[in-house]
């Protein structure tokens, strides 16, 4: 008598689904970071992933889809750090450097990723609308312009922050400020480091440390950013009256 065949175990579809969408988003990711996104091919994409192209498409049907899908990611794990913050800060400038430096250490141990999302911003800038990138957001928790504007008016509240604060603008300068900084340093690399002869770490750390400089009510506690110089912690020298 033939045996009957075993049901699969609940949810393995499922779980076979997600293994594959990472399966091509890993392999999409450096590729994209290799050769630059608008260089690579749905065709190069397919190839990459290993998958035949009618598998492909059950999951992206166009690149623009893939690369969207990397984003997500990427903001997911943003938001999951933001809320670690979020927890153990005592105040909000405690939040806005407890952010500040894990944009550090994404850039000392992410730099791909960085690089990836540099590529990202010049497409999205003349290639994607707004719309997109808010609704994006707007799915990730502890994300979004709102988020970061609340952690401003916290810090107002609570005296660790200057009063004289715009949150929305002040918002917007520290988000481009430090952004914009970290990923100009990943895509340009060690040229950098040969411009200006300080390594890119701290180069990154000199930025939030003139970030917290500015935003720091004063009086407020020394709670200023650690610098790393080569596995190093610095102090920053206290100032002579």
């Amino acid at each position: 008598m033939a045996s009957k065949k075993r049901k699969p175990p609940p949810r393995t579809y499922p779980a076979h689904r997600e293994r594959q969408r990472k399966r091509i988003l890993d392999a999409a990711e450096k590729l994209f970071v290799e050769r630059g996104i608008d260089r690579v091919t749905m065709a190069e994409l397919t190839a990459a992933s290993g998958l035949q192209p009618s598998t492909m498409y059950q999951y992206f049907s166009k690149k623009d889809d893939i690369v969207w899908a990397i984003v997500g990611n990427i903001m997911a794990r943003v938001s999951a750090r933001s809320s670690e913050a979020d927890a153990s800060a005592k105040s909000g400038l405690d939040k806005i450097i407890a952010f500040l430096e894990y944009m550090a250490e994404e850039l000392s141990n992410q730099r791909a990723q960085v690089r990836f999302m540099a590529q990202f911003d010049a497409m999205y800038s003349h290639d994607w609308p707004v719309e997109r990138r808010l609704s994006l957001e707007a799915e990730s928790n502890n994300m979004g312009s709102e988020v970061f504007r609340e952690m401003i008016r916290e810090g107002m509240a609570d005296g660790s922050l200057r009063s004289d604060l715009d949150p929305d603008l002040t918002m917007q300068a520290i988000v481009n400020a430090a952004i914009g900084t970290q990923r100009r340093l990943a895509s340009l690399g060690n040229k950098v480091e040969l411009e200006y002869g300080q390594s890119i770490d701290r180069l990154f750390r000199e930025t939030i440390r003139v970030i917290v400089l500015g935003l720091r009510a004063t009086g407020s506690p020394q709670n200023e950013p650690s610098k790393r110089v080569k596995g190093r912690k610095v102090t920053p020298a206290r100032r002579t009256k």
